[in-house]
């Protein structure tokens, strides 16, 4: 349990390893059906993650400032809590200062190629539009 009553304890996890471990005054983020903030003794829940802004605002200051908050690139995953700790699991959690535009645009576009080639009920179309996906949102977070 964190160590104060108005914070909880939040991870984000890859399958490259642990990229935040910390408490956290508020976890944003986008489930698909809607945004989401967590906060000390949020609800029980699980909730499957879009591609989107996964923002940890570690204080309150951090939370009333429009540029407040450690800002990620968050694939898609899941998002849980329980016991007063969020636990966020995503394929990717990248750091908006390390997006590549320019690799994105070409991830985009290799994407749309694939989804012209592949059959529309199959495995290869539904990859190539969830890659579509994730690198759009990556891409507007970006600010490209």
């Amino acid at each position: 349990m964190a160590d104060e009553p108005h914070k909880l304890q939040a991870r984000v996890l890859t399958p490259e390893g642990k990229v935040y471990e910390g408490e956290a005054f508020q976890v944003s983020t986008r489930t698909v059906v809607g945004e989401i903030g967590v906060r000390a003794r949020h609800a029980p829940m699980l909730a499957r993650l879009v591609p989107h802004e996964l923002r940890i605002y570690e204080d309150a200051s951090d939370f009333d400032s429009s540029e407040g908050g450690r800002r990620f690139a968050s694939a898609e995953g899941w998002l849980e809590v329980f016991a007063n700790k969020v636990t966020v699991l995503v394929g990717e959690a990248i750091s908006p200062d390390d997006l590549d535009t320019a690799d994105l645009k070409s991830r985009i576009e290799d994407a749309e190629q694939r989804l012209e080639e592949a059959e529309e009920d199959s495995a290869q179309h539904s990859a190539a539009e969830q890659e579509k996906v994730r690198a759009e949102a990556f891409l507007e977070i970006a600010g490209g």
